[in-house]
């Protein structure tokens, strides 16, 4: 049930967007997503179009900066939460080599009600 929005700058090939996307499902697995549970959307974005401060909070960023947005039901715990971050940042930066700065991670919680995978059927709701 999780959607993950990945945003980056234009010009990666599609061997590292599979590696990209690979990292993110895995880190997603690892706290508890069910298997095949994999929905991604790539935005890649031409020079000034993907906008970040390069040093917000003491964070160095360069323009290998990607921003992940997941869309998933409520309910996790802050613990399982952290482990989802660091597992991206960590996943990331073995697949493609990332620095772990560069990697923004932006979650959103929606009640389970909020999904339907086909058909016009929330599957979610009872």
């Amino acid at each position: 049930m999780p959607l993950a929005r990945i945003d980056l700058r234009k010009g990666k090939s599609a061997d590292y967007l599979q590696r990209v996307g690979e990292a993110v499902y895995q880190a997603l697995r690892a706290v508890g997503v069910p298997e095949n549970d994999r929905f991604q959307v790539f935005q890649e974005h031409e020079a000034g179009t993907l906008v970040f401060d390069p040093g917000y909070l003491g964070v160095p960023r360069t323009d290998d900066f990607i921003c992940v947005q997941i869309t998933w039901s409520e309910g996790r715990t802050q613990e399982q939460k952290k482990a989802l971050y660091l597992g991206i940042a960590n996943g990331l930066h073995e697949a493609v080599g990332i620095r772990r700065e560069d990697v923004f991670i932006n979650l959103v919680e929606v009640k389970p009600e909020n999904w339907s995978f086909g058909n016009g059927v929330a599957q979610y709701v009872s």
